[in-house]
């Protein structure tokens, strides 16, 4: 099961989007450097369709995204509870940022619009470092996905 500690409304995290970021705990990840170093802990409220629910009853006019920060712990959830939301809230994008170097098997890449992969690496630095070894992916129309990481680097 999937927790959450806290949520926020952000306009960095996703090109283009205003986006609830759900920030998942017990990531597995524990990246060196790492901002959020108190998601590696399995704490938390359970990360339900029922929470989902309410939590966009809160903001609904407010945004254009919904992103799962994390859930490295169990891909498969993550991938159901988007499938939840492409079903019952097809207004929302939906993006998943991961650090995992690839894309789980166990992810149905057509929930989501957008996908960030990889660890942190702090001499690569963060998504707007053109050094970054992270990647930024937006689903294209035709289902693929095109690398969007430029996006985030200053011109």
């Amino acid at each position: 099961m999937l927790k959450y500690e806290n949520i926020g409304i952000v306009f960095q995290e996703v090109p283009d989007e205003v986006t609830l970021a759900i920030n998942i705990t017990n990531c597995p990840c524990r990246c060196p450097g790492c901002h959020s170093p108190y998601l590696w802990q399995d704490t938390g409220t359970p990360l339900t369709e029922e929470t989902l629910t309410q939590l966009l009853g809160k903001v609904s006019g407010d945004i254009t995204c919904i992103c799962f920060m994390g859930g490295d712990a169990d891909p498969a959830e993550v991938s159901r509870l988007a499938a939840f939301l492409k079903s019952n809230y097809p207004q929302y994008k939906t993006g998943w940022y991961s650090g995992r170097t690839s894309i789980s098997s166990l992810i149905d890449k057509s929930m989501f619009n957008y996908i960030k992969i990889g660890p942190y690496i702090r001499h690569l630095g963060p998504l707007n470092n053109p050094r970054t070894n992270q990647r930024m992916y937006k689903q294209n129309e035709t289902g693929n996905f095109d690398d969007i990481t430029y996006r985030f680097w200053k011109k």
